[in-house]
């Protein structure tokens, strides 16, 4: 390997992700806050989660900035958890690894089906698209270092 490859790949983002969201817990708290969960008690019992691991994984995720914590102004005790723009952006994430799973372990579609909200229509396979829009397999992708980008 040449040395320029290993420098490329120290600077990677990808362990930096998974020091954030690299555990199973985390993405079911955040699907759980994409299908509308926003208190304790519903990821607790909705997700059956330990409280301690839970009370946990929520602290990291506010702060790593994917979660909002504010108090709940009908009752003091509680408290809102939300999504932040950096934690909806997880959702393409999300929905490519819900996807593997229903393709390589379920073997057919899970419940409840993730549709567009227009049309009621299943939502397409996630993909690698090239900027001209085109689906990029595997072999047509390469790593390179960010100084060889072609920017036009």
């Amino acid at each position: 390997m040449k040395s320029s490859t290993k420098t490329s790949a120290a600077k990677c983002s990808l362990p930096a992700a998974l020091d954030v969201m690299g555990e199973r817990w985390s993405f079911l708290i955040l699907r759980g806050a994409f299908v509308g969960f926003s208190h304790f008690e519903q990821f607790q019992a909705e997700l059956g989660i330990a409280r301690n691991i839970l009370a946990n994984r929520l602290s990291k995720m506010v702060t790593h900035g994917l979660m909002n914590r504010v108090g709940c102004s009908e009752d003091r005790r509680k408290v809102i958890y939300s999504l932040t723009p950096k934690g909806e952006a997880l959702l393409p994430v999300l929905i490519a690894l819900r996807q593997w799973g229903e393709r390589w372990e379920n073997c057919g579609p899970s419940n409840p089906v993730l549709v567009d909200a227009r049309d009621r229509r299943p939502i397409r396979e996630i993909c690698v698209l090239g900027v001209d829009g085109r689906v990029l397999a595997p072999c047509e992708l390469k790593w390179i270092d960010s100084s060889e980008v072609n920017q036009s």
